[in-house]
This record gives structure tokens, sequence and C-alpha cells, in this order.
């Protein structure tokens, strides 16, 4: 169908906009999995310019997403405007995109409000920070917590599958 979702624009808003243009798709809507400087960066400009809804986190991360000029500045990243999602997510909460829907899990943990997206059909998650090739999300940042980043992988993420 060429229709597209972004997910977590971090930043390089130059770089996305030049890629989204080169793939010639339709791009719908913004998901974010947190709300992390690098994963949100570049959202409320991208959402301005293209007229496009934000779709996550969790509510959970409004406190980071009203942080993002601090994030940025205390990370020398360019400055990120902050910004109230057009949808917040919730735990067995779904999202569409042409004929695809995909599951949501509200996987705190690395941030409060951390979300993933899972498509069973396709066999595909986009789990942020959550998960990485050999190790697992950060929780040294404020309101990071390790337990429940654990029991998020365990109860979430594994039944998932490995496939």
């Amino acid at each position: 169908t060429n229709k597209a979702a972004i997910v977590d624009p971090g930043g390089d808003l130059q770089v996305l906009l030049a890629t989204i243009n080169t793939l010639g798709v339709d791009l719908e809507q913004i998901w974010l999995t947190h709300a992390h400087a690098d994963h949100a960066g570049a959202t409320a400009q991208l959402a301005d310019k293209l007229s496009l809804p934000i779709v996550g986190p969790h509510v959970d991360d409004q406190w980071l997403i009203d942080s993002l000029p601090e994030q940025c500045a205390a990370f020398g990243l360019p400055r990120a405007e902050a910004f109230t999602p057009t949808r917040y997510l919730a735990d067995h909460d779904t999202v569409t995109l042409g004929e695809h829907e995909l599951r949501v899990r509200h996987t705190p943990g690395h941030t409060p409000g951390h979300v993933v997206f899972h498509s069973p059909s396709a066999k595909r998650a986009f789990v942020g920070d959550v998960l990485f090739a050999g190790s697992i999300g950060r929780t040294d940042f404020p309101r990071g917590d390790y337990d429940t980043l654990i029991r998020s992988i365990v109860e979430r993420l594994w039944p998932m599958g490995d496939d």
C-alpha cells in the first residue's frame, strides 16, 4: 500500500525527510516507543512539517517529552521541542498501518512509559531501548528501574517468541 509510519524519529530531520522522499512512501503516522531525545527529538518538527499524528508512547513518559529541550542541552544534541501526543498508548492497544495491525505492549523499565510494537504475522517487533542483541536497555537514567525492565522482558517480550 506504500503507507508508512516512522518509529522513533530521534533527530536529523533533513535526513529523515530526504529518506521519506527517496522511498516515495506515504507517511501517515509517527510512532514512539519512548521519549528519550535520541528517539523523540525530531518528533515535533516532523509532525508539524508533515501534519502527522503522534502515536505513543504511554502517558507515563509525558514528563520526558516535556523535558526534551533540557535532555538535548544536557547531551549536546540539537534543540527539540516538547509536544503532546495525539494518542497515548496503553498495554494491549493496537496501531494500524494500511492493512497491518500491530499490538502494543507497555514495557516500563528503561522509561516508565516505554512501549513495544509487535506484529505476530510479520514476526517483527519494534522494541525501542528495551532489548538489544546481547544486552538490555539502560536503567540508570531518571525513573529507570532494572527490576521493572527485567519483568517487562520476561513477561511481555519473551511470550512474543524468538522468531
